[in-house]
């Protein structure tokens, strides 16, 4: 006799449930019990598919950048195509917009997380690292349209729009900023 009902994928299910927490109460409320019990399953369930919870964790993290796939996807297909600036923004916006915020946090408040997610991403904070990247492949794309100057040192630029653009964002409680205050930082360092 069937003891239960039949799960989607369970991983996915325990990813978008930890996303849910780690969203709406932070890095300090996700535990393995916060997870299971939003996702309507026991807590067993969690420890089938994972050996522990930062192992857990840390394939949640490793997920959510597989998915910046998309948004390089999208960066990519604009590149010579409306202005640099408004191409930026919606990156960016986003980008940070989404749950990479609220992972940044888990990421430094972990060191269990940290330590196993260095094997995928030896250096720079995961997701932001990743996004980095994205970002200097548009920039070196752009670079190479004209539509950014020769001179213009693209590590510091991507640097620059990376780590000022999280600031923004990064009071999860506070009021988010508006497309057009991030437009209006972007414009002010991206250079002509």
């Amino acid at each position: 006799m069937p003891t239960g009902v039949a799960m989607r994928d369970a991983r996915e299910q325990l990813f978008d449930a930890a996303e849910r927490v780690l969203l709406r109460d932070g890095p300090e409320a996700l535990t393995s019990r916060a997870v299971t019990t939003e996702a309507g399953v026991a807590k067993g369930v969690l420890h089938k598919h994972f050996t522990d919870f930062d192992g857990f964790l840390a394939e949640l993290v490793l997920d959510r950048i597989r998915r910046l796939d998309d948004q390089a996807a999208v960066l990519r297909d604009s590149v010579g195509h409306g202005t640099v600036v408004d191409n930026l923004t919606a990156m960016l916006t986003d980008l940070f917009g989404s749950v990479a915020v609220a992972i940044v946090s888990l990421t430094i408040s972990r060191d269990g997380l940290r330590a196993r997610l260095r094997a995928a991403v030896p250096t720079g904070v995961p997701i932001l690292t990743d996004a980095g990247r994205i970002l200097l492949e548009y920039l070196t794309a752009e670079q190479g349209l004209g539509r950014i100057p020769a001179g213009a040192d693209l590590h510091s630029l991507g640097l620059t729009l990376i780590g000022s653009t999280h600031l923004l964002f990064a009071d999860r409680t506070g009021t988010r900023p508006t497309v057009a205050e991030v437009r209006s930082f972007v414009a002010s360092v991206v250079p002509a």
